[in-house]
């Protein structure tokens, strides 16, 4: 057998010899054909289920003339010039196909170049899978029995490749869904070029099975073979999680903490609400004035709840769950609530009864008042009206009447998120009004 150095380049005008032109013989299934990359400088890569008995012929013009080459993982440059030819039937004919070699067919101008695997080596087989005692609380370890070796091939220039086997793991896990806050269960599956060992994918959220099914070539020959591995425990966690504050409209209340983020001027109503995967056994929200929670200050098991925060200054809220054994931990977003300083301010006239409705009622001016309480008298001392919230305002009508013009007199007490006291007292003018 003669070594020749075979040297290729993209220069010189070859033309391909077509897939069509080639024959195999002895093969009683199908040839199954990948296409490999083109910097491989392979047409095909054919895949036979066993190469006993089989042998290669190309369709030319003149039979006599083709020459047949064989490389190994030294690449083209190194190939061999076969002798074991024969012409049959108008065909040139390769006797003898080795598996897991390169072959060159050079007919004038013409060349193909073709990987050939003998499958029935490299066959995949299953016969167990379950899972491994490795505990990952991101990725999950399956110990698989069988063989899904790779099938490796060379390109012209020497490079290993990897032909994929497209192996594919089939499980159950859990979908999140931001917008209902849930997590939804789906089918999942995860596809492997090659297989050897421990299998690790990512972490189920639900009990599951695991049912591994290959490969390509057997799927394409009628024949795949799948395993199922007993139904496996959800180990890892996770969660999802809102804060949604409660609007207020009073025109009177600066910073009442409408916009995207939270607090503003106290009372503060938030409702929290969580959902956790099937694993999650141990749930809590926790509240703490540090930022890195060093502290705890509260902690909440239930999943949703109302908390009202009446203290100025940040409050920092997260949820945390776990799974029985505290092994995988899920931390929430951090929600930071920034309750304002309090302030008060009091106008001292306005005009009831306007037609354009502009200054037509009093209210005083807040921020962060937690209480509240203000009486308006007469200057007989007779009580015209008491307000218990900020928000509440004065329209200058007593029993239903607007009152006279002139001077009125208020009396405040309240306090602020920040434990400020106020005690205010003063003069109301109502002007503009006859």
């Amino acid at each position: 057998m003669k070594r020749v150095i075979i040297i290729f380049s993209l220069l010189l005008p070859f033309f391909q010899l077509q897939a069509a032109d080639f024959k195999w013989l002895g093969n009683l299934d199908k040839v199954i054909s990948v296409l490999p990359p083109s910097s491989s400088g392979l047409n095909e890569v054919c895949v036979l289920q066993s190469l006993q008995g089989v042998s290669l012929s190309v369709e030319t013009a003149v039979p006599a003339a083709v020459r047949w080459y064989r490389y190994s993982n030294l690449g083209g440059g190194f190939a061999e010039e076969l002798t074991d030819v024969s012409v049959v039937d108008g065909m040139s004919r390769l006797n003898i196909v080795e598996p897991d070699m390169g072959y060159i067919i050079e007919d004038g101008n013409e060349r193909h170049a073709i990987w050939v695997v003998d499958y029935g080596q490299h066959e995949f087989t299953a016969s167990a899978l379950g899972p491994s005692s490795e505990k990952d609380c991101m990725n999950m370890a399956l110990n698989f029995s069988g063989n899904a070796d790779e099938i490796v091939y060379y390109s012209i220039n020497g490079r290993r490749l990897v032909l994929d086997r497209e192996i594919r793991l089939a499980y159950r896990t859990l979908e999140p869904d931001q917008s209902s806050l849930a997590f939804n269960e789906k089918e999942t599956s995860v596809s492997f070029v090659s297989l050897s060992g421990t299998i690790m994918v990512p972490a189920p959220l639900c009990a599951t099975d695991f049912t591994l099914e290959g490969d390509r070539f057997l799927r394409e020959w009628g024949r795949a073979i799948e395993v199922t591995s007993p139904v496996v425990e959800p180990y890892a966690v996770s969660s999802l999680t809102s804060a949604v504050q409660t609007e207020r409209d009073a025109d009177n209340e600066v910073n009442s903490g409408s916009g995207e983020s939270l607090g503003g001027s106290a009372p503060c109503i938030i409702d929290f609400e969580a959902a956790v995967t099937d694993g999650a056994i141990f749930r809590e929200w926790q509240f703490s004035r540090m930022a890195d929670f060093d502290v705890i200050d509260m902690r909440i098991s239930d999943l949703s709840f109302t908390h009202t925060f009446n203290e100025e200054g940040t409050t920092y809220v997260r949820f945390v769950c776990a799974n029985s054994d505290g092994g995988c931990e899920h931390v929430g977003e951090t929600y930071a609530v920034n309750i304002g300083t309090s302030s008060l301010k009091c106008p001292n006239a306005f005009s009831p009864g306007n037609a354009d409705g502009v200054n037509d009622e009093w209210k005083v001016s807040y921020a962060s008042i937690i209480d509240f309480e203000c009486h308006i008298f007469d200057r007989y001392g007779r009580k015209m009206i008491s307000l218990t919230h900020p928000s509440q305002g004065w329209d200058g009508k007593y029993k239903g009447k607007l009152v006279p013009s002139g001077a009125y007199f208020y009396v405040i007490k309240a306090k602020g998120a920040d434990g400020r006291k106020y005690e205010l007292s003063g003069d109301i003018n109502i002007v503009n009004y006859e």
